[in-house]
């Protein structure tokens, strides 16, 4: 607030003042976010990786849980965080307030002070409304945001931190007898439930936060137009009124503004919580098309120019930073191949986060330290290939052999490359222990790298946690049987 005994020409600047602020502020200086998952068998150090957010200029992060060592290396970077609950926690959290408050007093003001945490959002469980889910949280969430924001305002924080619920974009929908934006509603069977959400968060001042996945378009549907699925593509565009649509991203989320305008809220926030693009796991998988989407999608987003239903900056939160080899696949091998960055902290592409598409390369993990230079592979000289394929499902339902499948990377292994590639993840994700290069005596180490054009056998960082903690990985090892099978 300026002093009363401020000069006249004070006065006089200030509007000129405040207009190259916002000038400012719409070129450049919106600060792009991205997600950050620790779903991987083997993790970077968090000081290396927060080292590098800082150095690459991500000054929002959002992360799915909180974790100690995570929010340490955290501390006194005033990066913005958004800090979620998981779902398994939704339950008692609705029933507890008290839970609440403990949750609160943990993981949000223990971190509030001088040189500790800059956190600003509250993410209350992960698409916990999605479809795949059954409705197994549908009657926790609402109860849980209510007693979070409750808790944080109890603590002094509610005027800064809110809670928000991140939704997957499967909660809105355009009726096939009129699949335009225009048309856009919450799914009946929980557009009560969702628009009491939105209540609560409108009337605390807190943005509805969503999770677009363009990809998802293309995925599984080779009807859908390619081109449409990205920025700068030159496919018929999608006529809606007077308003013309050239992606899909746009069109999504035109779809939830009519969604809801039609329930009263035409001028709630809206945060993007993750968008991105995959690098492998499917045909469309790859870092040319990733690169192509994330380029276009920032560009996109900081231009200012909107959708054709709300011009502005729209707030975007990147998907992901770092690949995680330790998620589910349940929804597709591509679900461990979001990241910008490989599993060690290098770049995938390059990438201009200003949204200026300029060839600018992203600064990697400094320091990575890898296991020894030595890989498991089908020997050679082995004759009785009886326990092959049983050796094959073994390995790649204990590790990561997304890679092998229908349209990704290592798709055009040889039999005894696939051999190879899932005996050598098994051994690297147990961290190189000799006695897990066996195989009924069918592999043999070698110092020779077995890498082929376009298909990485990877060597581990040697610093990570052991394969047996991630119990995800298990569950789902029986879609590679059929992979198996195809292969013999």
């Amino acid at each position: 607030m300026a002093q009363e005994n401020a000069s006249h020409d004070h006065y006089l600047m200030k509007p000129f003042f405040i207009i190259i602020f916002f000038l400012n502020m719409a070129s450049c200086s919106y600060g792009v976010g991205v997600n950050w998952g620790t779903m991987a068998t083997h993790q970077l150090p968090p000081n290396k990786v927060v080292k590098m957010l800082q150095e690459n200029g991500f000054d929002k992060l959002k992360i799915f849980d909180a974790d100690e060592w995570v929010m340490a290396a955290l501390l006194g970077t005033n990066i913005e965080i958004m800090l979620a609950i998981p779902n398994n926690m939704l339950e008692e959290l609705s029933k507890n307030p008290k839970a609440a408050d403990s949750w609160v007093y943990e993981n949000v003001t223990s971190y509030l002070y001088p040189g500790g945490l800059n956190i600003k959002y509250i993410a209350v469980g992960n698409e916990p409304f999605l479809k795949e889910y059954n409705g197994t949280y549908l009657m926790y969430t609402l109860p849980a945001l209510k007693n979070i924001q409750t808790s944080l305002n109890n603590a002094g924080h509610g005027s800064t931190i809110k809670a928000t619920v991140p939704f997957n974009a499967d909660v809105y929908y355009s009726p096939d007898s009129d699949m335009v934006p225009s048309a856009g509603d919450f799914r009946p069977e929980v557009r009560d439930l969702t628009i009491e959400i939105i209540n609560f968060l409108y009337l605390n001042n807190a943005p509805f936060t969503v999770n677009i996945y363009p990809f998802l378009s293309l995925y599984g549907n080779d009807h859908f137009p390619f081109d449409f699925a990205f920025f700068d593509g030159n496919n018929r565009p999608l006529m809606d009124g007077n308003s013309v649509y050239s992606n899909v991203f746009d069109a999504n989320l035109d779809t939830l503004l009519y969604a809801l305008e039609k329930a009263g809220y035409a001028d709630m926030r809206i945060i993007i919580g993750e968008v991105g693009w995959p690098t492998d796991g499917d045909k469309n998988a790859n870092t040319q098309n990733a690169r192509r989407f994330n380029m276009g999608l920032l560009k996109h987003c900081l231009s200012g120019n909107g959708t054709p239903k709300r011009k502005g900056i729209i707030d975007v939160y990147l998907f992901s930073l770092i690949d995680e080899n330790a998620k589910s696949t349940a929804p597709g091998n591509f679900e461990r191949h979001w990241g910008i960055l490989e599993f060690d902290g290098k770049p995938k592409y390059q990438l201009d986060l200003k949204g200026l598409q300029n060839d600018k390369g992203l600064v990697a993990v400094e320091g990575v330290k890898y296991m020894e230079k030595q890989w498991c592979i089908l020997d050679p000289d082995a004759t009785n290939l009886h326990y092959l394929a049983n050796s094959i499902d073994y390995a790649c339902s204990l590790s990561d052999c997304t890679a092998l499948g229908y349209g990704s990377s290592c798709n055009g292994l040889s039999l005894e490359g696939n051999a190879s590639y899932a005996f050598n993840m098994y051994y690297q994700v147990n961290n190189q222990k000799d006695w897990d290069c066996d195989f009924s005596g069918l592999a043999i180490l070698t110092d020779q790298d077995p890498s082929q054009k376009g298909c990485q056998f990877p060597i581990m960082i040697s610093h990570g946690s052991c394969l047996g903690s991630h119990k995800g990985l298990l569950a789902f090892g029986g879609i590679y049987i059929f992979l198996v099978l195809f292969l013999l």
